[in-house]
């Protein structure tokens, strides 16, 4: 299985199948190099669960947010706890979003913005979610620094109300978000 790196560029890979089209991918590079003729990326994308145990969860940032970091750092701590995480990235409109949780069916949505509009954005992307019947029972969190103000100007009761399970402000603790990781079933939505 191939998975691209969305922040190096490079792929990591599992399985001798895996090895195999690296080395193919890594020949055909070269080649090209040689010859001056472009290579087309394998089309393998990032947004894949592999199978193994644990949650199935979709990590994300909102539409208005380009911050990588913050979703590489959530990625590599669900993986640390043992789930399989699917990173759509930044910028994510919330269409993808919404089509990304209808065939992937993950047992929760990780919503992280660091650009002080995630609660503005979070709002109209549960709404989204909240909206679809596929969707709408999925455990869906938002975290990071959601208003251009900081923790003490985000509405938390506003942001549950609107559909949110759990709001993780900036400074939260990871203790907070591992237990409420805990309290969640996996494979209840498949």
């Amino acid at each position: 299985m191939r998975r691209e790196s969305e922040t190096t560029g490079n792929s990591e890979t599992t399985g001798n199948r895996g090895r195999e089209e690296d080395a193919i991918c890594h020949v055909e590079r070269r080649q090209a190099m040689k010859v001056g003729t472009p290579v087309t990326p394998v089309k393998t994308p990032m947004t894949e669960l592999p199978s193994a145990s644990g949650l199935k969860v979709i990590v994300s940032s909102v539409a208005s947010d380009a911050h990588t970091w913050n979703l590489v750092f959530l990625q590599l701590l669900l993986e640390e706890l043992g789930h399989r995480v699917a990173n759509l990235g930044a910028c994510v409109p919330d269409e993808l979003l919404v089509e990304e949780c209808r065939r992937q069916r993950p047992d929760l949505v990780v919503i992280s913005s660091v650009n002080g509009h995630g609660a503005n954005d979070g709002r109209r992307v549960i709404r989204e979610l909240r909206g679809h019947p596929e969707t709408a029972a999925i455990p869906v969190v938002i975290g990071g620094k959601l208003g251009i103000d900081g923790a003490d100007s985000t509405d938390q009761a506003g942001l549950l109300e609107a559909g949110f399970d759990a709001v993780f402000e900036e400074g939260a603790s990871l203790a907070s978000f591992g237990s409420f990781l805990r309290s969640i079933p996996a494979g209840v939505t498949t």
